[in-house]
């Protein structure tokens, strides 16, 4: 188990640019500046020939090692661990490691040698640990194969450390670099052992990222930072009605602005401006009179959205996702039900980077340079856009600048290339406005729960009834994923049976989670933590409900409920002795528990706050985890604690509201995010139990609301069922 401790740093004084920052570190600090030369850009390493031992590892006679990284990178750090996991297994020298992104085109033409390129419910490392593993072991036996053949010995004789070969008999050594050419001759072993994640020595390790230098002397190209030469920049404005159509537009009324080269209408609801420079083809945008045919969406709006929902929450019709005994029975009957109801608000992704692609299309060739984090879907829509078949297109795929889930969905990519194909063998970089962003989003989706629990007269629940009643990712995005009996089976995560990634912690004698579909016409989508977020508001704090109805300390209360369930009571445990349940809190301080298994993981959070005249200030946070295996112990750490900011957030802020058909947020001025000097301290506890895989990026997302939520309680006595926090006065 591992604990530490990070805080928010206070900010004074002017402000700087990153850029701004970073030219004037160049030119002042030597010793920094050359710090920014020992990783070498991707760019330079593509340019020397080296031979490849297999698709994961190259090998240069200068001993680099460079793995090649299939999965997004967003910033969550997962580049790191899949090298490392790589490295281990083919024991190179770490010191030496450099990597390179794969893209889908290449995948493809190696007949998906690289597996899933893709990065969402926390799965980078989870999803792909095994046979990234199994790469860097293969490329082991070979490099080690080959040396021994050069000796003539048997390879089991040799052994390997940091990328040096040994043959311990004769004392004859060498180097991965001296014998990669060889190596890549040799036919892969059918069966390689991977390491036992007790005796890692690079995997299991805090080390430092290999994607950072380029960030810190800002030299990384981000997709709107991107350039090709005689590139010109696209903006485009869809209907802000989610199904309204584009009616007209008048382009002679900004034909004659400086730098405007066209003004095209890319689809049936969409216009865009083509123009030089980013700023001349915005300006002639916001100037360009435009007719919406809004449709019968216009008249939506979140009173009439919520008033759907109600509707669902006592709605005969629902589909089942997890059902023990008789609920509804018991219910009937009993003596003391306790009932609250719940809501979750439509929150928008807000990734810092907003949404861009730069495509170039001809009738031969298309080609796009852009994030995502699905690569090969990308592909498929550039391709179909396109009119050309996939094999004739490639997407160069670049990090991300924070993404969230938004970057899942390939909308952006579509309209970049539609706009492309109208301007043929011209490099366009199509880029999002912030408020375009706002405007089309795939949204967090809205929904609400009602919970019915019945109490006997010893405080012991005998029966629970969750009613979600709500919007469906898969109805819009994967209608085929919609169960025979028309459910969505991720609505329930957090809530389903035991066995299962996303398991509900308790058992109950009489258990019924049932969900009734309503699915408004703004688009909804995986938000970082997607379902689990609300899931485990709704469930932890009406437990905590429960605990407080039954006149028990809630964390005694849940330990009842979860005495089948280990896994998820060990972190509960920890993050409870972290915040220091068991003595008293200082004066004026209160504290909250909650716990969900979410993407394959256990987590729960200890919170402290205090409320003053009203005002809300959270001190501390104790999150403890349980992933199973733990890659780069400081990656986590961040991850949970860059989590905590996230849901946090949302808790306090997030929330997209609906008038007229259209999303009312439309920049960081309406849609507002915590700030530094909001944000408590962090302690994070890993616990790493061993046996399986889980996610590190999204499941403690989940615990920061309810935590704090039920600490608001213990000060207030007022219960928070409505987020986000900003609309219940304290």
């Amino acid at each position: 188990m591992t604990q530490t401790t990070a805080s928010a740093p206070q900010s004074t004084g002017p402000r700087l640019s990153r850029r701004g920052f970073l030219a004037s570190a160049s030119l002042t600090a030597g010793a920094f500046t050359f710090g920014f030369n020992m990783l070498a850009p991707q760019a330079v390493l593509a340019q020397a020939a080296a031979p490849e031992v297999n698709a994961w590892v190259v090998i240069r006679p200068d001993e680099t090692v460079t793995i090649r990284i299939a999965r997004t990178e967003m910033g969550q750090g997962s580049l790191t661990g899949l090298a490392q996991l790589v490295a281990e297994e083919l024991e190179c020298d770490w010191a030496q490691v450099r990597f390179e992104l794969v893209n889908p085109a290449r995948n493809r033409s190696r007949q998906n040698v690289w597996r899933d390129l893709s990065t969402g419910g926390s799965r980078a490392i989870r999803g792909s640990h095994d046979y990234v593993r199994r790469g860097g072991a293969t490329a082991r036996a070979m490099l080690v194969q080959a040396a021994a053949n050069g000796w003539g010995v048997a390879p089991a004789e040799c052994s390997v450390t940091k990328g040096v070969i040994v043959h311990a008999a004769s004392g004859r050594r060498t180097t991965y670099g001296a014998v990669a050419v060889a190596a890549a001759a040799i036919t892969p072993p059918e069966q390689v052992a991977l390491k036992d994640p007790k005796t890692w020595t690079i995997a299991g390790q805090p080390l430092k990222r290999l994607d950072t230098l380029d960030k810190l002397n800002g030299s990384l190209v981000y997709g709107p930072d991107f350039t090709l030469p005689g590139m010109l920049v696209a903006v485009p404005r869809s209907c802000p009605v989610h199904g309204g159509k584009l009616k007209s537009f008048d382009a002679a009324a900004i034909a004659s602005r400086r730098g405007v080269k066209q003004v095209l209408r890319v689809d049936d609801a969409t216009v865009a401006v083509v123009a030089d420079t980013f700023w001349r083809a915005k300006s002639a945008l916001d100037a360009l009179p435009i007719v919406w045919d809004e449709g019968g969406n216009a008249t939506a709006s979140s009173e009439t959205i919520a008033a759907s929902l109600r509707e669902g929450l006592s709605a005969e019709k629902a589909y089942v996702g997890n059902r023990i005994g008789d609920a509804k029975g018991v219910l009937a009957q009993a003596a003391r039900v306790i009932e609250a109801d719940y809501g979750y608000p439509y929150q928008n992704h807000a990734p810092m980077e907003i949404l861009s692609a730069t495509v170039r299309w001809s009738a031969q060739r298309c080609e796009m340079w852009g994030p995502t984090q699905v690569a090969d879907a990308a592909l498929d829509e550039m391709a179909k856009a396109a009119g050309l078949p996939a094999t004739a297109c490639e997407v160069h795929t670049m990090r991300i600048g924070g993404s969230f889930g938004r970057r899942l969905y390939t909308d952006y990519v579509r309209i970049a290339t539609l706009i492309a194909k109208q301007l043929p063998d011209t490099p366009v970089k199509m880029m999002w406005t912030r408020e375009e962003d706002m405007a089309q989003g795939q949204y967090h989706p809205v929904t609400q729960c009602r919970l019915r629990a019945s109490l006997d007269n010893a405080g012991e629940v005998q029966a629970l009834h969750m009613r979600l009643s709500g919007q469906s990712i898969f109805a819009y995005h994967a209608p085929s994923r919609i169960t025979a009996e028309g459910g969505d089976p991720i609505v329930y995560q957090g809530l389903v049976a035991e066995g299962a990634e996303m398991a509900l912690g308790y058992t109950f004698p009489h258990l019924l989670v049932d969900h009734a579909m309503r699915n408004p016409h703004v688009r909804p989508g995986a938000w970082r933590g997607v379902n689990l977020n609300q899931n485990a508001v709704y469930l932890e704090c009406f437990i905590d409900e429960l605990a407080h109805a039954a006149g028990q300390d809630p964390l005694a209360f849940r330990r009842k409920l979860m005495a089948r369930h280990p896994k998820h009571l060990a972190v509960l445990e920890a993050a409870a002795k972290g915040i220091g349940w068991d003595s008293p809190a200082p004066a004026g301080r209160h504290r909250g528990l909650a716990q969900i298994m979410g993407f394959g993981s256990y987590v729960a959070a200890a919170a402290e706050v205090s409320v003053t005249d009203g005002k809300l200030s959270i001190h501390r946070i104790v999150a403890a985890t349980d992933p199973g295996h733990v890659v780069n112990p400081q990656q986590v750490e961040t991850q949970i604690t860059g989590s905590f900011v996230y849901g946090l957030s949302a808790m306090l802020y997030g929330e997209c509201t609906v008038k007229d058909g259209r999303i009312e947020q439309q920049n960081f001025d309406t849609y507002n995010v915590m700030r530094l000097d909001e944000m408590p301290q962090v302690e994070v506890i890993t616990m790493p139990s061993g046996g399986f895989w889980g996610g590190v990026g999204e499941p403690t997302i989940a615990v920061a609301a309810p935590a704090v939520l039920n600490a608001v309680f213990a000060a207030t006595g007022k219960r928070v069922r409505q987020l986000p926090l900003k609309n219940t006065p304290l």
